[in-house]
């Protein structure tokens, strides 16, 4: 037979679908799918074309992406199935439909597994040699009118490997066994008691318990499947990844099985009904259970992934979106103790000008020498900031800044630095990357590092983005989860933070650039070597003399491009160059220049948006514009504030129940949340802890880069563990 071309994506049919998960109206869904499909990106659309899909946020979007490539997915499968089992020749009209209209992703898989071509079983055996006409009588149960031993005599056949009527019996009953197990209603009634009613049940391995001791409360845990949390389910998959842990998904059999057996065995007077009523059992602990604790193991992981990984992109963007503290001259120190801590300037660009190493720690302790080489460098190059950083001997270099920051105010006419610590959590590895040896061919691994904590204090998010997302330290169990997936949830959360904000294209690294909607990192490199070559883009219109930067990238892209000092005023804005248009109407009427009327919240404040509503430019578009004629290039980021440290708290020893101290969060789960005490040991604020009042989750009261004040509730030294209140604080 010919292999047919099976389309199963049904835009209409998708569109109805996805409207009525995510409560967005099927026009909506389905104009926004349209503008997905033809290549435009989350941000643009959400910016820029808000009239064609009824103000859909990026929230909004997000979920009919996701809902769309779930749709896609199930599309493909559905294809598969039908070619396979079109060239099985068993593919009929009817079950063509049931494959077709299937939206359920176990449920197809349910109804293909039939046809799926199998490993060798105990029914395929059975099979060969020649059992199948007994199952089939076993599976009628209707009465035969003869002796079992009639009925059984006719099968043996010693030799085919069917030595006697107990061994044709048997082989019968595998067959029927595997058939009963394929039944989809069966197994759908089975998961539904499984997801229903089922417990998750976690126990430790024979031999495992001393190697196991931080799985301890999971060494005979069970909860039920319906309110099992994510994070504890991912705890024991890795408890069980590690080979410590067996995860199973525990039923009452009883009720089960008894349910099984009026469901399948259903003819008293059959002559092997006793035997079936043993098939029954085998089928069920063989066939039946494992399926149903694979399926519903795999949809619970389905789910705290997507939980995780929504945990992890939520902390990424409050992170990457943290105050930066501006074009300040900054001194970043990478603390060490045995190889010194390395000290890097940058000028407010983020230029690098000098670094130095100094030995203020142990074993060295040459106070006075780093005393002075940091009092010349913050003089010479008027040093406005300094970024310490918060690994090892990261307290020692705090506490020793924080004498000399005294000393200088005393002895110097001219503002002292402000210092802070900053997270340096993935420094080490963007300071070996290609990257990092790009940007800086010339100096030492340890002296990127300091650069790269001092740009963190400038810049967050520019800094950020050279990063692999999970190496920043703000994840739960990100190691555990789909990867495929992580990756795409952060990379998205990475791309809507950087157009947001919005880019400097004449300042931004190729990293930066990369997440510029429509851009990537191969045409990022393009436009940095072309500005390189050619000097800065004096226009946005200049960004089209790029190698492979086209009208439709440049669409998605402009609009969040800045350019400074430009020969157009309009391109420092987030107004779109396709709407340049509007603005000049509107600077007509008020009998301006366009110049004048850009970052004039006067001025704008006289316009009225339902005057230049055209067919091309919608009022949601028209009241943006607006906005941002009045603070053109508007950051979102809140501002930058700086936490302070108690002084005398370095390590986990210092800390007394009961002490109030000032910290800064640095990550947040669904149980609770981390904050930072400069003690080299983050502290958990417990969801109970967090506040006064029932919160259904942390972040709907901290975030991270919050300072928070908090009181020691318990320290655990031999465990390192350091449990705070806020709310008693």
């Amino acid at each position: 037979m010919g292999s047919s071309t099976f389309n199963c994506f049904d835009l209409e049919q998708v569109a109805r679908a996805i409207a009525t998960a995510t409560g967005v109206a099927e026009a909506q869904v389905k104009t926004a799918i349209e503008l997905l499909q033809n290549g435009n990106t989350l941000p643009f659309i959400a910016r820029y074309r808000k009239e064609a899909t009824g103000g859909l946020d990026e929230t909004a979007l997000r979920a009919i992406e996701d809902a769309l490539a779930k749709a896609q997915e199930l599309a493909r499968r559905k294809a598969t199935i039908l070619r396979t089992i079109e060239q099985q020749g068993l593919l009929d009209a009817a079950l063509r439909t049931e494959i077709e209209q299937c939206q359920d992703k176990q449920l197809l898989e349910d109804i293909y597994l039939p046809f799926k071509p199998k490993r060798r079983t105990r029914a395929a055996t059975a099979r060969e040699r020649g059992l199948q006409p007994l199952a089939d009588l076993l599976l009628a149960q209707r009465p035969l009118g003869q002796s079992r031993s009639d009925v059984l005599r006719r099968f043996v056949k010693p030799g085919n490997d069917v030595p006697d009527e107990p061994a044709a019996l048997q082989g019968a009953c595998d067959i029927v066994a595997e058939h009963w197990s394929e039944d989809v209603e069966t197994r759908r009634w089975l998961c539904d008691q499984a997801n229903g009613f089922g417990r998750v049940r976690s126990q430790v391995k024979r031999g495992k318990k001393e190697e196991a001791i931080k799985f301890e409360m999971y060494f005979d845990h069970q909860e039920p499947v319906k309110r099992i949390p994510s994070h504890r389910l991912l705890a024991m998959k890795r408890g069980e990844a590690d080979g410590l842990l067996r995860v199973s998904v525990a039923l009452d059999d009883e009720y089960v099985l008894r349910k099984l057996k009026t469901r399948l065995a259903t003819n008293r007077l059959f002559e092997f009904h006793r035997d079936l009523l043993e098939t029954v059992e085998d089928c069920y602990q063989r066939l039946l259970l494992p399926a149903a604790e694979s399926a519903t193991l795999q949809g619970l992981k389905e789910r705290a992934d997507e939980e995780a990984i929504r945990v992890f992109a939520q902390n990424l963007r409050e992170l990457l979106l943290a105050p930066p503290a501006g074009p300040r001259v900054t001194m970043g120190i990478d603390p060490g103790f045995r190889t010194g801590c390395k000290v890097a300037v940058v000028d407010g660009t983020g230029k690098f000008l000098e670094s130095r190493t100094i030995f203020p720690t142990p074993p060295r302790n040459d106070v006075a020498a780093a005393t002075a080489t940091l009092k010349d460098l913050i003089a010479r190059h008027n040093v406005q900031l300094i970024a310490i950083g918060n690994g090892t001997a990261s307290r020692e270099t705090d506490a020793f800044v924080r004498e000399l920051l005294k000393e200088y105010s005393s002895e110097s006419e001219g503002s002292t630095p402000t210092k802070m610590i900053v997270s340096e959590s993935g420094a080490s590895i963007y300071s070996a990357s290609e990257l990092a040896a790009g940007e800086y061919p010339d100096l030492d691994v340890t002296v990127r590092g300091a650069i790269s904590i001092a740009h963190r204090l400038q810049d967050p998010l520019g800094e950020l983005v050279k990063i692999d997302p999970k190496s920043i330290g703000v994840g739960q169990y990100q190691h555990d989860v789909n990867q495929t997936r992580l990756r795409h949830g952060l990379e998205r959360e990475v791309q809507s933070c950087v157009n947001s904000v919005g880019v400097d294209v004449n300042m931004a690294s190729s990293s930066l650039l990369s997440h510029v909607a429509g851009i990537g990192q191969k045409l990022a490199e393009r436009i940095v070597e072309h500005r390189d070559s050619h000097g800065p883009f004096d226009s946005r219109q200049r960004l089209l003399d790029v190698p492979k930067l086209g009208r439709k990238v440049f669409e998605q892209a402009a609009g969040f491009l800045r350019i400074r000092d430009g020969r157009q005023p309009l391109d420092n804005s987030a107004v779109h160059p396709e709407s340049y248009q509007v603005v000049k109407k509107m600077a007509t009427k008020l009998g301006v220049a366009t110049g004048q009327l850009v970052g004039n919240g006067t001025l704008a404040a006289k316009l009225n948006a339902a005057d230049f509503v055209d067919q091309r430019c919608g009022l949601p578009t028209v009241e943006d514009i607006v906005a941002e004629l009045a603070k053109p290039g508007r950051d979102p980021r809140s501002e930058f504030k700086v936490a302070q440290f108690a002084e005398g708290i370095n390590e986990l020893a210092d800390l007394k129940k009961g002490m109030i101290l000032e910290g800064i969060i640095s990550n947040v789960t669904n149980f609770g949340a981390f904050v930072d005490l400069g003690v080299h040991q983050d502290g958990l604020i417990h969801i109970s802890e967090l506040a006064n009042e029932y919160i259904k989750t942390p972040s709907d009261v901290v975030s991270v880069g919050d300072v928070v004040r908090v009181k020691v509730l318990d320290v655990d030294v031999q465990r390192r563990r350091i449990a705070v209140s806020r709310k008693q604080a």
